[in-house]
């Protein structure tokens, strides 16, 4: 049967990447491990924080890896590629190891504390939805209960829920017992069939008419503004005028008023005089006075 061979695929490719991420250790903090298959052989793809642990010194780790893959699951030519993550916040594996290595270090009684935690920095980096839960003893009480930290939008059922959502699966082991700790996150960007966008066209002719009237005011204002910055230079010689102008209306009356007095006072005494000169030599009394004068000097 074909599933069976499906099947089959699908644990053999979990059994290496368990056995990858024993290899390598808790400190690397690997994320997704995928299979692909070429025709030179098997291409193992594993994303990791310290691509440095995986690699090893001198690529110890890796050689290491490719012969226990060799012997163990008889791969002809396994090549193993390591790529960092540059956003662990996304990760599942990732949130769910570090939410395991904190209980394990801390107790479960801070539990709350590191769900809200770990949801806001998943939040925070741009995904759409994200839920956490965490199930086992010592969560709240001694009692084994389930505690659920979600927020955004996350599906449930269909293909997006199977294949566009990461989900991962850790254990913490407590004194008390062990607890489980579930992560699934949807990632920015995933495509959803039921998310519809509604366009108003008026809306969109009402934004253009908004923007043209803004470039018409602004051009008006510029157009306004630039002859006030012309003036400004040209006010100097303005002022230059004005005080001429003064100077001219000061002037000119001084130069009309003063030859008009000069004249008044040369010919009204030139009036005067002339006649008063000329009568005294003309005047006939003179005649007579000098009779009466001899006529005294007789008696």
């Amino acid at each position: 049967m074909i599933e069976r061979e499906f099947i089959k695929n699908k644990l053999k490719n979990l059994n290496i990447s368990n056995q990858i991420s024993k290899v390598v250790g808790k400190g690397a903090a690997c994320g997704k491990i995928t299979v692909e298959k070429t025709p030179l052989g098997e291409k193992i793809i594993v994303d990791t924080m310290r691509p440095g642990l995986v690699i090893g010194r001198g690529g110890t780790t890796i050689k290491k890896l490719t012969t226990e893959l060799k012997s163990k699951y008889a791969l002809e030519n396994p090549q193993i590629e390591v790529r960092e993550i540059l956003k662990p916040n996304l990760v599942a594996a990732v949130v769910a190891r570090r939410i395991a290595d904190e209980m394990e270090r801390f107790g479960p009684q801070r539990f709350k504390s590191m769900g809200y935690r770990s949801l806001s920095n998943i939040m925070k980096d741009g995904a759409m939805g994200a839920e956490i839960v965490i199930s086992g003893r010592g969560i709240p009480s001694q009692r084994s209960k389930t505690w659920r930290f979600y927020a955004g939008y996350l599906k449930k059922c269909g293909d997006i829920a199977v294949s566009k959502i990461d989900k991962a699966i850790e254990r913490a082991n407590l004194r008390s017992g062990a607890v489980g700790i579930i992560v699934q996150i949807m990632l920015p960007g995933t495509l959803i069939p039921d998310h519809i966008k509604i366009v108003d066209p008026v809306v969109k002719v009402a934004e253009v008419k908004e923007s043209e009237e803004k470039t018409e005011t602004k051009t008006e204002e510029s157009t306004k503004k630039e002859p006030v910055k012309k003036e400004e230079p040209t006010k100097e010689p303005a002022t230059k005028t004005e005080s001429v102008k003064k100077e001219e209306q000061i002037e000119k009356p001084a130069t009309k008023t003063e030859p008009v007095k000069k004249e008044e006072q040369i010919e009204k005494p030139a009036t005067k005089t002339e006649p008063v000169k000329k009568e005294e030599p003309t005047k006939e009394p003179a005649t007579k006075t000098e009779p009466v004068k001899k006529e005294g000097d007789k008696k």
